[in-house]
This record gives C-alpha cells, sequence and structure tokens, in this order.
C-alpha cells in the first residue's frame, strides 16, 4: 500500500496528466521504478513533483525510451534496497525505550542526511568529470582497473553462522575494504554479499588498494580474503561495468590463493616498473571462458 503524503495535491495519473505524456509511456516508468501497475488514487506529488518529472519525460525527446526506463529501473532498485534496510532500521529503533523520536521524525531527519550525502557526492562526480579525464559517461568506453575482493569459504562460512553473526561479518567485509577502496581514489561499482566489485582509473593506484585490502585478509573479525584484478576498456552503464576485464577479474580473483593477489597481463605491464610492486609470472590457468589465462601474483617487494 502507497501512503499518501499531507501536502501532496496530484495522484499518479494527475500526474502524468499534469507532464503531458502518454499514459502508455507514463505507466512504463511508474512500473520501472518499481511500483507496479496497480492503480491508485492516492495524492503522492507536490507542484515541485510534477516539475521535476516534467524535466524527466522531457529527455524522450533526446533520450531513447528504452534509455529512461532502464535508468528509472536502476533508480528504483537501488532506493527500493535502501529502503529496506532503512525500514529495518528506523522500526528497530523506534522499539528502544531510549528513543524518544517518532518514526515520522527519524523519516524526516534521514530524508535530509540522505539528500545532502547525494548532492555532495554528486557535486564531487560532477567536478571530477569536469577537470579530469577520468570521467566517463553511459555506454563510452572507459579505461580503467577493476578489482574483484571475496570472501574465502564463504559458504561453509554461512551455514556455521547464526543470521546476526552472518550480518556482523558482512557489515564488516563491506566497511572495512570499501575504506580502503575510497582511501586510493577508487570507487566501489557494487556489493554482492561475499564480494565486492571496485574501479580505480590509476593502476599504480589499484595496485596500493590490492596490497591494503590483502592486509586485512584473517585479521579478525575478517575471514582470509582474495583479489583478483584486471585493466582495459569497460562499458560503464547506468553506475555499473561490462567487459572482458570484468569477468577476468572475476576468474582471476576465483583462483586466487587466500590472502594473495592475482592480476592479468595488462595490469602486470602497467605497474611493472614500480619497485614499490612484486610481479611474478604463473603458469596459465584454465578458467571458464578461459583456456589459458595469463596471470601473475602482485605483492610488495620482499
Amino acid at each position: 500500500m502507497i501512503v499518501p503524503r499531507h501536502d501532496a495535491t496530484y495522484s499518479r495519473n494527475e500526474l502524468i496528466a499534469a507532464i503531458g505524456v502518454d499514459q502508455t509511456y507514463g505507466e512504463k516508468i511508474w512500473t520501472a521504478f518499481g511500483f507496479g501497475r496497480q492503480k491508485s488514487d492516492a495524492k503522492l506529488f507536490t507542484d515541485d513533483d510534477v516539475e521535476a518529472f516534467r524535466l524527466f519525460a522531457r529527455g524522450a525527446a533526446v533520450v531513447d525510451e528504452s534509455a529512461q526506463i532502464a535508468t528509472a529501473r536502476t533508480i528504483g532498485l537501488s532506493l527500493a534496497r535502501l529502503a529496506d534496510w532503512q525500514a529495518d532500521q528506523l522500526l528497530e529503533f523506534s522499539e528502544n525505550p531510549d528513543v524518544t523520536w517518532t518514526l515520522d521524525e527519524m523519516a524526516k531527519a534521514l530524508s535530509r542526511i540522505q539528500r545532502l550525502v547525494w548532492r555532495i557526492h554528486l557535486s564531487i562526480a560532477l567536478e571530477g568529470s569536469r577537470s579530469s579525464h577520468t570521467g566517463h559517461d553511459d555506454h563510452d568506453d572507459w579505461t580503467t582497473t577493476v578489482g574483484f575482493v571475496d570472501l574465502v569459504g564463504y559458504t561453509s562460512l554461512s551455514r556455521q553462522l547464526d543470521h546476526r553473526e552472518l550480518n556482523e561479518l558482512i557489515t564488516s567485509f563491506e566497511h572495512a575494504v570499501s575504506t580502503v577502496i575510497t582511501m586510493h581514489d577508487g570507487q566501489v561499482i557494487k556489493t554482492l554479499g561475499d564480494g565486492i566489485l571496485f574501479a580505480n582509473s590509476d593502476p599504480i593506484r589499484a595496485a596500493r588498494t590490492a596490497l591494503a585490502i590483502a592486509d586485512l585478509s584473517g585479521v579478525p573479525p575478517l575471514p582470509q580474503l582474495r583479489i583478483g584484478i584486471a585493466e582495459g576498456e569497460v562499458l560503464a552503464r547506468l553506475g555499473d561495468v561490462f567487459g572482458e576485464p570484468v569477468n577476468i577479474a572475476a576468474r582471476l580473483c576465483g583462483s586466487a590463493r587466500p590472502g594473495t593477489i592475482l592480476i592479468d597481463d595488462n595490469m602486470a605491464a602497467a605497474i611493472d616498473d614500480d619497485e614499490r610492486f612484486r610481479v611474478r609470472s604463473i603458469a596459465p590457468l584454465s578458467v571458464r571462458g578461459y583456456r589459458r589465462l595469463r596471470a601473475s601474483t602482485l605483492s610488495r617487494p620482499k
């Protein structure tokens, strides 16, 4: 059930009419945001919301409809996941007798913080794209270094731990690894429960990131970690990356021994002359999709 807003004057259908778009297109966008095709007369939108959606709808004149729907779907999926987690947290807080705020008060405060953090991230991303060549647009070929990190023995661990312990493990893993990635100017592309995909346009910083993550391996509360790194052109699309370097990084990660880093030939060539790193080739790997995948280990000099 969609809860109406006390300050809203437009229902979903009234919004579609007000911005002047085709009803079918409006239904597609609404569904892509994750709300289904159910009818709703609830008042959900203000005049400011109408103006924002009108600007979004104008993009149909210059942006392919499928791209707009994909954008809406990405926004919807990301925010739905975030909202589910936030709802659990707010309900848990509301049951704490020491918390004196109402659910509505906490939700409003969280909304303001969320908008602030988003604006700062957007400002940083826009400035970075303007002032350097590291910015990238959707559907662009982006030359970058891609890394996969995963928890060794996650399947076994998930069977041994209860839900609370598993949650604490995943939270510690994501926090520790994401902190290292951010400290070296990298970008967390996505988390996968037992794995993290990241990117860094600078192979030197990516190598330093991998070594710092390897230092976390086996240090409580984390179990052993392993890392795979590949460098090359990827397709950047809706905050995600696709292409052969992503596949190779995943295969290298899966083949790495606990606590170690495997890199591909492109990455090895990019950092081989740097005395801060020790690169040693290994026998070609036979992995899914690659019968003879050339790889090297990355470590610090002895």
